[in-house]
């Protein structure tokens, strides 16, 4: 909603839109208003607030929302009640659209009474000046009454503290004024040392009052949840299987304002309409549970066609030849053949689909595909466009009705065989690119393709694929055109970022190295880049002086900051930063890498020795022994990895410790902390799984995973550096399994923690002469799938493809590294882990390549 090229907030009228009318309002003497985030606050002076307590939020529709707004503003203010408010319509639709995260949804308003008393009076009389104003059910509270107010006990400040994992999370108090996670879940909690006050206990037995025990359905288990409502497994009496989808009122709000009820009623009709024909599912009823609108239709049994295209897909496995690859073009084909046909008989019903894309087809076991979720169906003639859509497959706007299902059946004949589709949302004429790698790859017959093409990005010209090419030469415009888009891309007259990255860095802040400034400048100057002076500049401000809440560690805060700065040569700023952190409470997180205590001793270890400052390292041995006291407990016994058990890998599991642990024995060569390492890369290793062509990937229980984060090759990185110290044949057995998990052709994100460009660093690390090595030319070439044009240079999309991303997680500045770790004259990779130096002879780099 905020940038149609980058992940963005909404923190600013530039991102969010025109704020409320109330924003303009002018306050008494001895108030304030302030932004935080996509929120207005508005305070008074004199008053602080309680740190925590019940607080009240009200909820609004898109339409009443002004006048909620002035309701709550004429009650408060004269009243001394502090509060604060979404700034703007955009940022509320954000609450409240489909996807928006059902925790928070619906929340147009917090208020801060000062106590039980104040909250009770706040709700009786605010209360019934709103009676009657409609608004979404905000999950995570306990309604009053009928109308849009909504009460919890929560923290009213910023608070933070470590779950169980070591996660930062914001916090309250428990009874024994402990710091505990402040629990934000899509359903009312009450702290167990929390009394419920007597005027909220009508309301908590009003919430339990409707069940689910007058329908004739038994639901058997959650399929799917989104802010518009649950969709469910269940039984009818009669004993069919039969899904339930639901539609919560006011909520789950496309982009024309309309609701799930609305939708769930007109997939009702449009299922009512299309009766009969094949690959449509059967409809049973239409029903109201409470405020709920309920549809009951046929389950369809089956794999869902992305899924159906993974567990067939030749190009992820390194031994698939020719045979394999025939039968998967012609299973492919047939699918799309089908599809066709069934969007044919659809139109023939003066039925649009409208929503046409790999999640919403099921393929049977008898190999029949069949269409789901027609909520956004319409008339086949419609001149407006579907209200949802997936970006991979939605038709330009001006394409409507039947036109833009043929356009979404285009674009499916793609994503068969490359799926990837969601680039087509950046930039349209990547599909001539896409056509050129699935015809090198898969024998689909000459001109099938012709008739996509045309749909989605006719060209009256020469299409020039972009390149990235294993040659040395290559190496310099490489190189440039990178770097030139990801300055392009800087924003440094922005608080909150200043390279666009991956939408956590509005969560955990944008110095870190993964997410931040730190990652994308300490990349620019490793590779041979260049320096970026303003961002420097940018970075060492905000880390001397950082936000309330702002994360600690190497990878998602401060001491990022702070290995970057060091690299950079602000070493006194480097040294002043850690020294930040250490007054704070650091010993409580976490043992991971990422933003815990081993990527904090690796930092502290590394100052301490460039600058002679014994204190520093005794404070990386500190982490290290924290680390190995905590292995078991943090690392568990579990099989599988996430979830409700530990992660594995690199960044948050035994590996990352690992890594650690090592380095505490290079600088106290005592064997424990080997012994240590051993145990926490055991620990990894008990959370993977063999696969079929012998390769080693992490076991998720419902997905294996090769990658540089929480996947295998993040494990292998750290293996190979354990047996230069010892050998250990179930590990090398173990490493060598690794190394097969980066042979595939095909990897869907290009980024560095979750991507080809991850598969690449590792298998550099690996090689002796990296250019001469088929497996890296080939990771390397085939990161030209993933490029994209910006700012006269080279692009590289972030998480899901739906963006662009210039962090070093996830987008362009992880991809430099990784070209660099292969390519340049010096040795590159990732911070604090072992540099290999290359052999293979390249060009030097041009000083100050990066334009003013």
């Amino acid at each position: 909603m905020a940038d149609p090229s980058f992940y963005d907030a909404m923190h600013s009228e530039a991102t969010a839109g025109a704020s409320f009318a109330v924003a303009g309002r002018e306050l008494p003497e001895g108030w304030r208003c302030s932004e935080k985030d996509d929120w207005l606050t508005v305070r008074r002076n004199d008053v602080a607030l309680p740190l925590q307590g019940w607080k009240i939020h009200s909820s609004a529709t898109l339409d009443g929302a002004e006048e909620v707004l002035a309701a709550v503003w004429e009650y408060c203010v004269p009243r001394g009640i502090q509060f604060k408010f979404l700034r703007s319509p955009s940022a509320f639709m954000a609450r409240v659209s489909k996807y928006a995260p059902r925790g928070f949804s619906g929340k147009l308003v917090t208020i801060y009474p000062a106590d039980d008393a104040e909250c009770e009076r706040i709700l009786t009389e605010l209360g019934a000046e709103l009676e009657g104003a409609a608004g979404p059910y905000i999950l995570s509270d306990l309604r009053w009454g009928t109308g849009p107010l909504h009460v919890r006990y929560g923290a009213f400040t910023n608070r933070f503290t470590t779950d169980p994992s070591g996660a930062v999370v914001p916090a309250l108090e428990d009874g024994e004024g402990n710091l505990v996670a402040d629990r934000r879940d899509p359903v009312f909690y009450l702290p167990e040392w929390v009394e419920l006050p007597e005027f909220l206990a009508p309301h908590l037995k009003a919430r339990g009052e409707v069940t689910v025990t007058d329908i004739p359905y038994a639901i058997e288990k959650v399929l799917h949840f989104s802010n518009g409502g649950g969709i469910y497994l269940a039984r009818h009496r009669d004993g069919r299987q039969v899904v339930l989808k639901e539609g919560r009122p006011h909520a789950g709000l496309d982009a024309w304002g309309e609701d799930a009820v609305q939708r769930v009623e007109r997939e009702h009709e449009m299922l009512v309409r299309l009766a009969g024909i094949e690959g449509i599912p059967e409809v049973f009823d239409l029903f109201w549970l409470g405020e709920h609108r309920f549809l009951a239709m046929e389950y369809v049994e089956g794999d869902v066609l992305s899924k159906a295209v993974v567990t067939r897909y030749p190009l992820i496995d390194a031994t698939a030849g020719p045979e394999e690859y025939e039968a998967f073009t012609k299973w492919a084909i047939s699918v799309h053949d089908r599809l066709d046909a069934i969007l044919a008989a659809v139109h023939d019903r003066g039925i649009a689909y409208g929503d046409l894309h790999l999640f919403n087809v099921i393929v049977r076991p008898d190999g029949s595909p069949s269409l789901l979720d027609f909520e956004v169906a319409g008339p086949v003639g419609a001149e407006r466009r579907a209200g949802l859509g997936n970006q991979g497959f939605a038709a330009p706007r001006s394409v409507t009705g039947a036109a833009a299902d043929r356009y979404s059946l285009a674009c499916m004949k793609l994503a068969l065989f490359l799926p990837m589709t969601n680039l087509l949302g950046l930039h349209r004429l990547k599909a001539r690119h896409f056509a050129q790698i699935i015809t090198a790859h898969f024998p689909v017959p000459a001109g099938w393709l012709d008739d996509a093409l045309e749909q989605i990005a006719p060209a009256p010209f020469d299409y020039e694929a972009p390149t990235t090419e294993p040659e040395p030469e290559a190496w310099p415009p490489l190189r440039s055109a990178i770097a030139t888009a990801i300055i392009a891309s800087a924003t440094p007259e922005r608080e909150d970022r200043l390279f666009p990255g991956d939408v956590q860095q509005f969560e955990s802040g944008a110095l870190g190295l993964a997410y931040g400034a730190a990652g994308v400048l300490y990349a620019l100057e490793a590779t041979g880049a260049g320096r970026f002076d303003v961002g420097e500049d940018w970075l060492r401000t905000r880390s001397l002086d950082p936000a309330p809440g702002s994360r600690l560690g190497l990878y998602d805060g401060l001491h990022g900051a702070a290995f970057a700065l060091d690299r950079l040569g602000h070493g006194q700023a480097a040294l002043d930063v850690a020294d930040i952190v250490l007054g704070e409470d650091w010993e409580s997180l976490g043992g991971d890498l990422f933003g815990g205590l081993a990527g904090i001793g690796l930092n502290l270890l590394h100052l301490g020795r460039s600058h002679g400052e014994s204190g520093l390292a005794e404070a990386g041995l500190r982490c290290a022994a924290l680390v190995a006291d905590r292995l078991e407990a943090e690392t568990g016994t579990a099989k599988t990895s996430g979830g409700r058990e530990p992660l594995a890998g690199l960044m948050r599991g035994g590996s990352g410790r690992a890594l650690l642990l090592m380095e505490a024995y290079d600088a106290t060569g005592d064997k424990g902390y080997l012994d240590a390492a051993a145990s926490a890369l055991r620990a990894d290793l008990r959370r993977t799984v063999v696969r079929d062509n012998g390769s080693v990937e992490v076991d998720e229980g419902w997905r294996t995973m090769p990658y540089l984060d929480a996947g295998s090759v993040g494990v292998g990185l750290v293996l190979d550096r354990f047996l230069a110290y010892r050998d250990d044949a179930d590990l090398a057995a173990a490493a060598e399994g690794v190394a097969l998990a980066a042979h595939s052709p095909m990897y869907i994100l290009p980024g560095l923690f979750t991507g080809r460009a991850g598969i690449l660093l590792y298998l550099t690390q690996r090689s002796a002469h990296p250019l001469a090595d088929p497996l890296v030319r080939r990771q390397i070439g085939a990161l030209s799938w993933h490029a994209l044009p910006f700012g006269e240079g080279m692009a590289f999309p972030g998480t899901g493809l739906l963006r662009l991303s210039m962090d070093l997680a996830t987008g362009g500045a992880g991809v430099l590294l990784a070209l660099g770790a292969a390519m340049h004259t010096a040795p590159v990779g990732l911070p604090l882990t072992p540099e290999r130096a290359p052999q293979t002879p390249a060009q030097p780099a041009r000083a100050n390549e990066i334009p003013e």
